[in-house]
């Protein structure tokens, strides 16, 4: 790292373009010391500023490098742009960020964000730019104001800074207004934010701003002063014109039921939001009271955006984040079904798990069918997954419940509560409905696990009196006894699959917005070919079952294919991993159960396979739960504040009624 005065020696605005970006690396790295002190940062600015102070000829040197770094880089895209992705395509931005991560920049560029990236290329740069007080940024201010005046301008004209930020701000709005004007946006917005237009009158808003702040810089001091109240309304308009353009973007969100959201919506949503804040700081740093402290704080926040635009991290956030937000709004619709919150509903949920455990019971024969045939490894495991879905969608249809399913849909339908956490009385109301989820999901887990047990015992009896053999034959009940007992890795294999039904539910999200998104109901109901096949009454039955049923259906039919294919394909490499589900796992050891008769109760394997459980259940239930619902907070930006202030409040339930998550209280 060079010193200070071979520094200032080297200062040549005459130098080529790139020797002149390259004293500005050498600055910057002497001001940025070894990165480790915000305050020594802070101090060699100032330092900086005294050397330059007492050398008139090095002050005029610095304004004229100043004046050429204006004339070859177009500043106001960087302040406009930097910091903004171009792309909405996950693979196509990370493709640019590999590009800009692995392969040297060059400071021999005309690009200022490009520039700007390679000067300011370490976090502690926004820090120390944003600890700068006021008299320190006056003095940066005041030694580029004869070439670069800021904030004030010559008369009659704008300084060169000045008319940057104007420009700037235009191309600012005329991003957002091109952002607000496509179909994919403007066709989702209500009826009110297209009846106000807000993105028309967006451009004449600004015109009006420029207009007015030129007119304060002509003329005399009386003359100047009448446009001054001028400019003051032409601000106000055009902030209460950018609030309008982001209320009518937001209004989008509201409208995904019928319309549905994709991640490239979701993402030109957020541009609209990110690029009114870039205009109203360009605003703070042209028209507000302390300019240059507004500037400092923007290139604070440029130096962040570009560092953060070049994450790899933070692109694998951001499109997590624009996925939940395009999953878990339908979800939380399909979620709100599983949750009980009387004696009634959960007298319901009970029957209808009892349902679900009865069915559950066929499957479990079905599946030992499939293993007693004896098929190659592949072929096993995809009859099995026929046997699975076939199985998960009968439940489904006949209105029954499969405990499992219920986590990954309800976990959203509790995040979407979050948002109205802004009270005590709130938060209360939010603990009892995790009160009225836990309760539903052990219900629903009794009633699965109390009649499955029961109805393979009976399969199994009738199977014995038909054909005169059990449902499993004594070495493959060994085999149940050996494989589900709580001394093995059940338990690890149940969080597998916890993981997994929480992977069903992003399908099945995934797949109702696809379908809603493209609008696929509507088709079937009114389109020519389908009205004039099935008739105009059954194309609208079958609309609607459809829509009412195919995330069930995305859900069922991809969880069963994963619970049977999956142990195959890692069979393939050796891993040997198997699936523990909780309805399935006690189907299994009722069958085996039977096929050993009385004397199994005195085998201690009997026992430990018992007491796994209800601990297998508890993974499945958990880690979908967990998984669905971090998912669902990432989708609503919640913060760790907001997370703890719900944890405790929980566990203040648990503590004080312990009861309400077991049974309901009328």
């Amino acid at each position: 790292m060079r010193d200070l005065p071979g520094l200032l020696a080297a200062l040549d605005p005459d130098a080529p373009l790139v020797q002149r970006h390259l004293w500005l690396l050498g600055l910057l790295e002497w001001i940025r010391g070894n990165g480790r002190s915000v305050d020594a940062s802070v101090a060699r600015l100032d330092l900086l500023l005294d050397a330059i102070r007492v050398q008139p000829e090095l002050a005029e040197r610095l304004r004229a490098w100043w004046q050429a770094l204006f004339a070859n880089l177009d500043l106001a895209v960087l302040l406009s742009d930097h910091g903004f992705s171009s792309r909405s395509a996950f693979v196509s931005e990370l493709a640019e960020r590999l590009r800009r991560r692995l392969l040297p920049a060059t400071p021999d560029t005309v690009d200022a964000s490009e520039l700007f990236s390679l000067v300011f290329s370490s976090p502690v740069d926004a820090e120390w730019l944003l600890a700068l007080d006021p008299t320190q940024l006056a003095r940066v201010a005041q030694l580029m104001q004869p070439e670069q005046p800021v904030p004030t301008a010559t008369a009659g004209q704008p300084g060169e800074w000045q008319e940057t930020l104007l420009e700037a701000i235009t191309i600012c709005t005329s991003q957002v207004r091109a952002t607000g004007f496509a179909p994919e946006l403007r066709l989702r917005m209500s009826a009110e934010a297209r009846a106000s237009a807000p993105f028309h009158a967006l451009a004449a808003a600004t015109d009006a701003v420029r207009v007015c702040y030129l007119q304060t810089l002509e003329g005399d001091a009386a003359f100047r002063a009448g446009h001054t109240a001028a400019l003051e309304e032409a601000l106000q308009q055009l902030r209460s014109q950018l609030e309008a353009c982001r209320a009518a973007a937001a209004s989008v969100y509201t409208h995904l039921d019928e319309h549905g959201v994709s991640v490239s919506l979701v993402f030109r949503i957020r541009q609209v939001r990110e690029r009114i804040l870039r205009i109203r700081a360009l605003m703070d740093c042209l028209f507000g009271e302390h300019p240059a402290q507004s500037t400092g704080k923007l290139l604070a926040h440029l130096v962040l955006v570009g560092q953060d635009r070049r994450s790899l991290r933070s692109l694998v956030a951001s499109n997590s984040s624009m996925l939940a937000a395009k999953v878990t709004e339908r979800s939380s619709e399909a979620g709100e079904h599983y949750i009980t919150r009387d004696r009634a509903e959960y007298t319901s949920m009970l029957r209808k798990a009892a349902g679900g455990g009865a069915l559950t019971a066929v499957t479990t024969l079905l599946k030992f069918a499939v293993m007693a045939v004896g098929l190659s490894a592949f072929w096993n495991g995809f009859w099995s997954s026929v046997v699975y879905a076939g199985s998960f969608v009968a439940i489904q249809l006949l209105h029954c419940t499969l405990a499992t399913k219920q986590p990954a849909m309800t976990a959203p339908a509790m995040a979407a509560k979050l948002k109205e956490l802004d009270s005590v009385q709130a938060l209360q109301g939010f603990v009892d409905e995790v009160s009225h989820l836990v309760r539903s999901q052990v219900a629903a887990v009794v009633g699965n696990v109390g009649l499955v047990f029961p109805a393979v015992l009976l399969l199994s009896a009738a199977l014995q009196l038909l054909t005169g053999a059990p449902m499993i034959g004594h070495e493959t009940a060994s085999y149940v006894l050996h494989s589900l007992t709580l001394l093995g890795p059940s338990l690890l294999f149940a969080a597998v699959t916890g993981v997994l039904l929480f992977a069903s539910s992003i399908i099945a999200g995934w797949t109702e917005n696809w379908f809603v998104f493209n609008r696929l109901d509507s088709a079937m109901r009114y389109n020519p070919a389908f009205t004039a096949r099935l008739g105009t009454a059954r194309a609208a039955r079958w609309a609607s079952f459809l829509r009412n049923n195919i995330s069930g259906f995305a859900s069922n039919i991809s969880l069963g294919v994963m619970l049977g294919l999956l142990p195959a394909f890692t069979g393939f490499f050796g891993i040997g991993l198997e699936l523990r589900h909780v309805t399935l796992s006690a189907g299994q050891l009722a069958a085996a159960s039977a096929s050993l008769g009385w004397a199994v109760l005195r085998e201690p394997a009997f026992w430990w396979c018992a007491a796994a459980i209800p601990l297998i259940g508890a993974l499945n239930l958990g880690v979908s739960f967990y998984c669905a619902f971090r998912l669902a907070l990432l989708s609503h930006n919640t913060g760790r504040l907001e997370r703890m202030r719900i944890r405790d409040a929980i566990w203040g339930r648990v503590r004080h009624r312990p009861l309400d998550f077991v049974w309901p209280r009328a």
